[in-house]
């Protein structure tokens, strides 16, 4: 048996790497132990990864935009070789700097996969450990469908690893990995079909906002084929054909799926222990995020809430000042800003106009479209979309919406004037920035029809 801890983390993602920085920084002894790498999804094959494979695939854009800036720029060759090698070197560089920041704080970093025991010991290998509390943080795994050869489609994992660019992808799903991935393959060169089961995706958006996006996605080439979906795949020479749900039949190089993600909650040995679960796999925790054992918690996407990097960081602080800062506090999950950096990007803050209605009835909405001023030059037929949605006898805006370039730089500076709880009238009293995209939030005066 090892020494005791006063903490115990399973997971070494953003969330728990959080957390046990921050409970060592107040004194407790930690351990965090981790089977891949450090970091967790959001380091490795998520957020970060993502944003360059983003930054990556607008630069032919950019130089075709060029010649309306007065550019006369020769149609370069991508290669994605050099993508690939030089997105490792800052994966393997921010790896380096997680093990730092744990080992500065007197964090025991244990490499393996954690085990629970019973409720105060956890088992890594041959290794035991006793804890006064232990932290679940072992977060989130995208899921394949069960379908005929559906173990032929890569998951957002894979594509992260391609050995080669593929020439035709068949993107299926309708969240946000799947549409930033349908972008991200389209302005690397690839033809890109993406199915979505459903009459419109990004669901749980503002609907004007997904409206937009699959307008200037089809603007862009990308073939989006809704109340579609793949129900089987097979092998065809070097290409997958692909039998969708409508009877017709695509091939392609690389089929990803981005149909969700599962909890990484199995063979944890947290039933055993005593920890619920729900039917999804999720462990289920109060709104302290304690499970039903009272020394046993979790934070991040293991929990199912809200998946969100910037969520799981704020849930591990919530944790450590509730459990070594005598201090008992709740993650505030209300009015999270989110970004999909499809291109153009989506931003949000705050409530739907649907969900705004549902709430209060009536409400007031302020939209407007425009084609940003870059694209008066360069030709480029886009247009930028901003919605604010307003309950009326507050006068409150509840809910900021934008399509559009930089959507998530600007949402984020609206999300404190939300947070604070601004109302259209200081909107209203704000001067511009001029010219921005930005300005346009406080300057819009005329109420959209519904």
């Amino acid at each position: 048996m090892s020494q005791d801890l006063d903490l115990f983390v399973l997971g070494a993602g953003s969330g728990g790497v959080r957390a046990a920085r921050m409970a060592a920084a107040d004194g407790a002894r930690v351990a965090v132990a981790e089977e891949r790498d450090l970091g967790g999804t959001c380091v490795n094959v998520g957020c970060i990864p993502k944003k360059l494979f983003v930054y990556a695939s607008h630069v032919a854009e950019d130089a075709h935009d060029a010649a309306g800036l007065g550019w006369s720029m020769p149609r370069g060759a991508f290669d994605w070789e050099t993508l690939l090698a030089n997105k490792n070197r800052e994966i393997a560089r921010l790896n380096g700097i997680y093990a730092q920041l744990l080992d500065q704080a007197g964090v025991r970093r244990i490499a393996g996969r954690a085990r629970l025991v019973d409720p105060h010991t956890v088992a890594v290998g041959e290794e035991r450990y006793r804890a006064e509390h232990i932290l679940v943080a072992t977060g989130g795994w995208p899921s394949l469908p069960e379908i005929p050869g559906g173990e032929l489609g890569i998951t957002s994992n894979e594509a992260f690893h391609l050995k080669r660019l593929p020439r035709r992808v068949v993107v299926v799903g309708g969240g946000y990995i799947a549409v930033e991935f349908a972008g991200i393959f389209h302005g690397m060169g690839a033809e890109v079909t993406q199915l979505y089961r459903g009459p419109l995706f990004l669901r749980g958006f503002d609907d004007d906002a997904r409206a937009q996006v699959a307008q200037e996605m089809r603007k862009r080439g990308i073939e989006l084929r809704f109340d579609s979906n793949a129900v089987a795949l097979e092998r065809a020479g070097d290409a997958i054909r692909v039998d969708v749900s409508d009877g017709s039949r695509l091939e392609a190089d690389e089929v990803l799926f981005a149909i969700g993600r599962h909890p990484l909650s199995a063979d944890l040995g947290l039933e055993e222990a005593g920890v619920e679960l729900d039917a999804n796999g999720a462990v289920v925790v109060d709104a302290y995020s304690r499970t039903r054992v009272p020394n046993i918690w979790a934070i991040g996407d293991v929990t199912n809430r809200l998946q969100l990097t910037p969520v799981a960081i704020h849930e591990a602080m919530a944790f450590v000042r509730t459990v070594f800062g005598g201090e008992p506090t709740r993650p505030d999950h209300a009015d999270v800003a989110s970004c999909i950096f499809c291109q153009p990007p989506l931003a949000s803050v705050g409530l739907t106009e649907a969900e705004a209605r549902e709430r209060y009835g009536a409400v007031d909405v302020y939209r407007s479209r425009f084609r940003p001023l870059k694209h008066t030059l360069t030709g480029r037929d886009e247009e930028s979309l901003m919605k604010l949605v307003v309950e009326p006898e507050s006068n409150r805006v509840v809910g900021v919406h934008m399509v559009g370039a930089d959507a998530g730089e600007i949402i984020q500076g609206f999300a404190v004037a939300l947070k604070a709880g601004a109302t259209k009238a200081q909107f209203d009293a704000t001067v511009g920035i001029h010219p921005t995209a930005a300005e346009e939030f406080v300057t819009m005066r005329e109420k959209a029809t519904s």
